[in-house]
């Protein structure tokens, strides 16, 4: 049976800023998917013009019927479905922007995934086989940021839809942990006490072991009688915290968040990883190429993922631009049992990496940028003596760029591992290792 599109006969043209654009003409074609894109969009051609065309929510190999305006195309028909395709589960997909991937089954998916880190080493001229692909889903994403729009008293919340600033409201979100179930229902009763003063906010909430914390964000100003309603529906959610644009309004309980055996207060608006599974397997993957080593460099440490769970077995030099995150991860190395010295600092890696000849203590240097990646920390490893460079990445394209630096340097990229904590959708972490020789 043929597989119909769900926007068929529609135009789904997202808005634009500045001036309203001519409208593109649209034409009805038949295309062979060869190859999904970054983004999960299926890349097409129809064999005639050698014209390629970017369409979703297709799976490699499938013949479809397309609507296509310039390069992109709109599914109207799968005419030959592949046998990766698997039905979507959640009611929001092909509206919805948060997931683009749940039209595919794993051996598609997989390779998907795996694709999108091999051809950016490609890009750089670099080769290596990937392990397996690791499921880090776990119980679902522990933090999520929900948009708001409110306009006559009356709130939309949700995520907005593929290239475009339109929201999509939603109802259910089944990749959320189990804690963040009802957050459709908990940020449509947190958005009450705005409806008359402003006309968009977002809400980030986050998991932890005592309760959500809630950071609003563009709440303009806020009155005693806010206050007061924030406070009720605080203890009618059992919430831990609200902050507003990251400045603590009200804390019923201290948000903390377990690390390892360590656990540490949640810095408002602090990042972390997506899911509580996806933490403890990049940490363990990391710690597997430890060995016996006795002082570790972690830079872009964060709150203290990695170096509170290292500190077990040796000296760590920790450092994150990040003041806040620095004061968190020193709150777990002072109340943490058996730990060796932690040395923390609050250090701008990008402007001030650690110098050369200042990385040759280390028997092994962890790197957990963002996605920005660590260019000029990694001209500084590739000149040191370091032996070892294990390099956590959330973005492949400046992975491969770093590892070029690394291999140019000396460095033999030995092991590479990707790891899916958000599930469904174009991000992919990844564990690169780096050795001398």
């Amino acid at each position: 049976m043929a597989y119909k599109g769900k926007n068929k006969g529609k135009r789904t043209h997202g808005r634009s800023r500045g001036r309203p654009q001519a409208a593109q003409e649209t034409r009805d074609l038949t295309l062979r998917v060869t190859e999904l894109g970054r983004h999960c969009d299926g890349i097409a051609s129809d064999g005639a013009d050698g014209d390629r065309y970017f369409v979703g929510h297709v799976v490699p190999g499938e013949l479809v019927r397309v609507r296509a305006a310039g390069n992109r195309a709109e599914l109207l028909e799968v005419i030959e479905p592949s046998p990766d395709r698997v039905a979507a589960f959640c009611q929001h997909y092909g509206k919805c922007g948060g997931c683009s991937a749940q039209h595919l089954g794993s051996r598609a998916y997989g390779d998907w995934k795996s694709d999108i880190i091999t051809k950016a080493l490609n890009n750089q001229g670099l080769e290596m086989a990937i392990d397996d692909l690791i499921d880090a889903h776990g119980d679902g994403r522990r933090r999520v940021t929900f948009h708001l729009q409110i306009q006559n008293g009356k709130v939309r919340a949700g995520f907005m839809q593929p290239r475009s600033r339109d929201l999509v409201e939603i109802v259910d979100c089944p990749i959320l942990s189990p804690a963040l179930k009802d957050t459709p229902k908990l940020v449509q009763a947190l958005a009450q006490p705005f409806v008359n003063s402003v006309r968009q906010l977002d809400m980030a909430l986050t998991e932890t072991t005592n309760g959500v914390d809630c950071d609003i964000r563009g709440a303009e100003t806020i009155t005693y009688d806010m206050h007061v309603s924030l406070a009720q529906l605080a203890d009618q959610w059992n919430l831990a915290r609200i902050t507003l644009d990251g400045v603590i309004e009200l804390e019923r309980h201290k948000p903390m968040l377990p690390v390892g055996a360590v656990a540490i207060p949640l810095p408002p608006g602090s990042f972390l990883q997506a899911t509580t599974l996806g933490e403890d397997t990049l940490a363990g993957l990391v710690e597997r190429e430890l060995g016996t080593a006795k002082k570790v460099a972690d830079l872009f440490c964060g709150v203290g993922p990695y170096a509170l769970r290292f500190a077990r077995q040796a000296r760590v030099y920790a450092a994150d631009s990040n003041q806040v995150a620095i004061a968190a991860l020193g709150h777990g190395a002072r109340h943490g049992v058996g730990l060796k010295q932690i040395d923390a600092e609050v250090r701008d890696l990008f402007r001030n990496p650690v110098f050369r000849d200042d990385l040759g203590s280390f028997d092994v240097v962890i790197l957990n940028p963002a996605r920005a990646g660590a260019q000029a920390q990694s001209e500084e490893l590739a000149a040191s003596e370091v032996p070892l460079v294990v390099y956590v990445s959330c973005d492949p394209a400046t992975l491969a760029r770093d590892a070029r630096i690394l291999v140019d340097g000396g460095f033999k990229l030995a092991r590479l591992t990707a790891v899916d904590q958000f599930k469904y959708a174009a991000h992919i972490e990844t564990v690169a290792v780096f050795r001398r020789g």
